[in-house]
């Protein structure tokens, strides 16, 4: 039975793909509140799905009601795919190795921590061959607040493989502060990867258990997890 949980962020640490979230988000705000926004002015990298949907309609003075905040999210998804078909999507460095060697290790279970949507989720992921390394994760559907996300995630592993784990064995793995804080937030250990928007100093800054410039050096990787 496994003891040590890994739970792994999407973008910037498993996948870029170039901007396909942000221009699908782009074309649900124009064709469901008929407003142009190239969402510059947001930082929405470690947020979850929810949360920038309502910073944009409370940016552009809109009701941030849950049927508000789903509309725009539905028309999101709808767009998803066709993004992810035309934009240049590509599994970062390392890790698609690192989670096929995971899967085969009966000692470690995997799973996403992600602020995507579930159905965002698996959206960016099925298309590159990596959805079904992961059965089983926590979501913006679970909360609007990534440090809400970690409990979530941690009690569908445990559901799943059935054994508990404890808090020192499971990795937070990501490449934004918020990943790192979402960590601390239950105890767990985090890596940070300098494979999206924060560089290697910046991520140092907020004391993960260990950080990477890639996930390239798997023994490294490994290593780092014990």
């Amino acid at each position: 039975m496994p003891n040590t949980l890994l739970l792994w962020d999407i973008d910037g640490t498993l996948i870029d793909s170039s901007g396909a979230g942000k221009r699908a988000l782009c074309d649900a705000l124009r064709i469901v509140l008929g407003i142009e926004d190239t969402l510059e002015w947001l930082d929405f990298h470690g947020r979850t799905d929810v949360w920038i949907t309502r910073q944009i309609l409370r940016h552009h003075g809109l009701p941030e009601t849950s049927a508000d905040i789903g509309g725009v999210l539905n028309a999101y998804l709808e767009r998803l795919d066709a993004a992810m078909v035309s934009e240049d999507t590509r599994v970062l460095p390392g890790a698609r190795e690192i989670v096929e060697t995971v899967a085969a290790q009966p000692k470690i279970a995997q799973g996403l921590l992600t602020g995507n949507l579930r159905r965002g989720a698996e959206g960016k992921l099925a298309p590159v061959g990596l959805w079904g390394f992961f059965p089983f994760g926590a979501f913006a559907d679970d909360s609007e607040f990534r440090n809400d996300l970690g409990p979530h995630a941690v009690r569908r592993a445990s559901e799943h493989h059935g054994v508990p784990f404890a808090p020192e064995r499971v990795f937070i793995i990501g490449d934004t502060p918020y990943d790192i804080e979402c960590g601390k937030a239950i105890g767990a250990q985090t890596i940070a990867v300098a494979t999206g928007r924060h560089s290697l100093e910046e991520l140092r800054e907020h004391r993960p258990g260990a950080v990477f410039a890639s996930l390239a050096d798997a023994p490294a990787f490994f290593a780092a997890i014990g």
